[in-house]
């Protein structure tokens, strides 16, 4: 026979046949078939093989290994095939990539040799120069391997073995969850491993147990870790999380740890335990279920320690403890694809214990359920909501309770315009306060329409029907919120046109779009001040709500009488940038006073002027400013200013907000204030940060008498350092409180966050 031609690279793919099959009809028989050109050393004559390879079954073909390579050579005197250059070896999900494999006929061995790449049925890729492995491709010894595994994370060993099962026993091995490549594919340490002498990976159940297990950050070994597992594709399992560590001003050390306990795939509990050296233990629990229909947690928090008033600045008097407790729980159910139940509920045991255990800030918790029919066209609601006040000097007998709240609203397109129907109902309930109730029907009529111009007329017409009940109106200590108590009715007619008219060229590089705007609005005289006002309050002229209809939020004031809006939008885009403003005004015909009080800018026929323009340049530069200027004298009533600039790794923010619109002090819900928020971070040294933040109230008693702020208060400020890497979250935070409230003391605290990546989080 005359030596073969080399084949082309890659130019063979053949079978090689399981260990199922009797030996003389694996390799052998398909090269005595004459399915392989052979190197000119080999030799493709046996007796036994084609009788073998005719008698094959069928049922095998399935389970056969499929492989590529540039080179094959058959030694008859030692009866081994061997595969060389660019060898691939397939089977169903595993897949071999070497430079050279060598398959034993006798003893059924495979060899693989240098720059070895084994993928196995689970996705795990192994990384080594020298692997045996069966017929199955099942890998047996290892040397000098890198595992890694599917789900993240990498296990390296001087050797190893991997059983028929797949599990897999390494020694003097080491587990991270950080890759071992830069982005330049340069190698790099990783920033934490935890070596072991040795480690089990258990295929079937897909755990990683260790056995004289450390931790290493950074190269230095920190402590040891006995006992350590967890799973290979780091799903939750039952156990110890990562203990936490921080000190507090009003607790002192703190030390907490967390049980988790995986009651199945789709619920579990976690029992945390608190450990003060300034206060009484504290236990938390947190439960969590997922449904065919939805989800819900339930979490709670509950220890014994002193209470002293949040206007006090005493000491706690010792002995004088009592229960205390957190309880919150929320949860969303879809019945269907338009019906849904969505209910949160937050309660306090007092007003400072979610501060002093800085579980929250919050100073108001609102619980609610609200049952939801949605669809293309109409949207259904029955809720209910109440509210719990953390608030100095707030009564919570003066928090509402509202129960039933109803809306259902539909949308009709109709060839003359769209058709919007409402009908709404609200009761109000207080403890020791007024009680409202509320329901109204609403038909509203919109016809959108480009006239040959260019310009987009809108008109609206709208009418409703009110009528309410209250009853202990006198308990509402600002009276024009109070309402005529008992029954009262009203009707409401609006009639409305709105003219947009986009103009759109080139300019500065780019295109821009001026879009003067106007429109009128008319509403006959309304009864106001003899109904209850609940959701009204809070009325300020702004850019958001200088077109609308009505300029009341909510539904229990209405803006009647004839006026005028005006204004224009502008924006400009160029390659990177955007720029946009709104400017605006209104002007009512009516001489009659209005209800709003002085300084909201709508109490005079002519409003006040307000405003908005945005920045934008990439993702690098964000700025928004808000005002107001009075119309007379143009002080700045409203002067909001929001910043962002930088990257997401090095930049600052700054917000600042003036109100400075002398409103009398009696309204609660306008009084003037002044703060300013500043927080930034600066990356250095690649993976490294410092970061600070700040809050600053720069009321003084001249724009609030009611408050005690001398005009630059710090209220808290935070500070730290933090190391960033594809594996490794740690932070050191300094943080300060300059208030205190209550048993909630200032002072300073500090906390150390640390999260491995693929190992836990606490």
């Amino acid at each position: 026979m005359q030596p073969a031609a080399r084949p082309l690279p890659q130019a063979f793919s053949r079978r090689l046949r399981t260990r199922r099959l009797a030996a003389s009809t694996s390799l052998h028989a398909l090269f005595a078939a004459g399915l392989f050109a052979l190197p000119g050393g080999a030799s493709a004559q046996d007796a036994a093989a084609p009788a073998a390879s005719a008698s094959a079954p069928a049922q095998q073909q399935e389970e056969q290994v499929r492989f590529e390579a540039d080179k094959v050579q058959y030694n008859n005197d030692s009866d081994q095939v061997i595969a060389t250059g660019s060898v691939v070896l397939r089977r169903e999900d595993q897949t071999v990539r070497a430079n050279v494999v060598t398959w034993d006929r006798k003893t059924g061995k495979i060899e693989a040799n240098g720059n070895i790449r084994f993928v196995d049925q689970d996705g795990n890729v192994l990384y080594t120069d020298k692997v045996e492995l069966t017929e199955e491709l099942k890998a047996g010894a290892i040397e000098d391997m890198l595992l890694v595994l599917r789900e993240g994370g990498r296990l390296a060993a001087r050797s190893g073995e991997r059983d028929e099962k797949g599990n897999i026993t390494l020694h003097d091995a080491a587990f991270s969850g950080c890759a071992v490549e830069d982005d330049d594919g340069c190698p790099k340490k990783p920033s934490w491993e935890i070596t072991a002498v040795q480690v089990y990976f258990d295929a079937a159940d897909k755990r990683v147990k260790y056995k004289g297990a450390k931790l290493r950050m950074f190269g230095v070994s920190l402590l040891p870790l006995p006992g350590l597992g967890h799973t290979s594709d780091f799903r939750a399992e039952t156990g110890l999380l990562i203990p936490d560590l921080r000190l507090g001003a009003t607790n002192g050390v703190e030390l907490s740890d967390t049980w988790y306990w995986r009651i199945a795939d789709n619920k579990d509990l976690a029992l945390t335990g608190y450990v003060y050296t300034g206060a009484l233990p504290m236990v938390s629990a947190r439960y969590r279920q997922l449904t065919d229909i939805g989800a819900f947690q339930v979490t709670g928090y509950l220890t014994r320690s002193a209470v002293i008033p949040t206007n006090a600045t005493t000491a706690p008097v010792p002995g004088n403890q009592q229960f205390r407790g957190y309880i919150e729980a929320n949860g969303r159910l879809q019945f269907s694809p338009t019906w849904s139940l969505t209910a949160y509920g937050r309660y306090a045991s007092d007003r400072t214990f979610l501060r002093r255990y800085d579980i929250s800030r919050d100073d108001r918790l609102r619980s609610s359920i609200n049952l939801e029919r949605i669809d293309n066209d109409s949207y259904f609601s029955l809720a209910g909501w109440a509210i719990q006040t953390l608030r100095l000097g707030d009564t919570q007998g003066q928090m509402p309770i509202a129960l039933p709240s109803l809306e259902y609203r539909r949308r009709v397109q109709a060839p003359l315009g769209k058709f919007e129907f409402e009908v709404n109902s609200l009761a109000i309930t207080r403890t020791q306060g007024q009680d409202t109730q509320r329901a109204f029907a609403r038909a509203q009529w919109d016809l959108r329409t480009i006239t040959g111009l260019g310009q987009e007329v809108t008109f609206t017409v709208l009418g409703r029907g009110d009528v309410y009940h209250s009853a202990q109106n006198d308990l509402t200590s600002t009276i024009i919120y109070r309402g005529t108590p008992g029954w009262q009715a009203r009707a409401i007619g609006t009639a409305a046109v709105h003219v947009k008219w986009p103009l759109i060229g080139a300019a500065f590089g780019g295109t821009q779009v001026i879009t003067p705007r106007f429109q009128i609005v008319a509403t006959p005289h309304v009864k106001n001040l003899s109904i209850p006002n609940e959701d009204s309050r809070a009325t300020d002229l702004e850019d958001s709500n200088l077109f609308s209809l009505n300029r009341f939020p909510g539904y229990d004031r209405i803006e009647d009488g004839l006026r005028f809006t005006y204004g224009f939008d502008y924006q400009l885009t160029r390659p990177g940038w955007r720029f946009s403003t709104t400017i605006g005004q209104s002007y009512r015909l009516s001489n009659d006073r209005t209800l709003l009080p002085e300084g909201t800018g709508l109490s005079n026929r002519m409003s006040d002027i307000v405003g908005r323009t945005d920045i934008r340049f990439r993702d690098i530069v964000q700025l928004t400013h808000r005002f107001r200027l009075d119309k007379s004298t143009f002080a700045l009533r409203r002067n909001e200013f929001d910043a962002t600039i930088g990257s997401h790794r090095t930049y600052v923010e700054v917000g600042y907000l003036k109100l400075n619109r002398n409103i009398d002090t009696s309204f609660e819900d306008l009084r003037d204030r002044e703060e300013l928020r500043v927080a930034g971070r600066v990356a250095f040294a690649k993976y490294w940060s410092a970061f600070v933040s700040s809050v600053i109230n720069l009321t003084d008693k001249s724009e609030d008498p009611t408050q005690s702020s001398d005009g630059f208060q710090i209220l808290r400020h935070r500070i730290g350092v933090a190391y960033t890497d594809d594996c490794l979250d740690l932070a050191f935070t300094w943080r300060r409180d300059y208030i205190t409230t209550g048993d909630a003391t200032k002072g300073n605290s500090y906390l150390i966050s640390l999260s491995f990546k693929n190992l836990g989080v606490k």
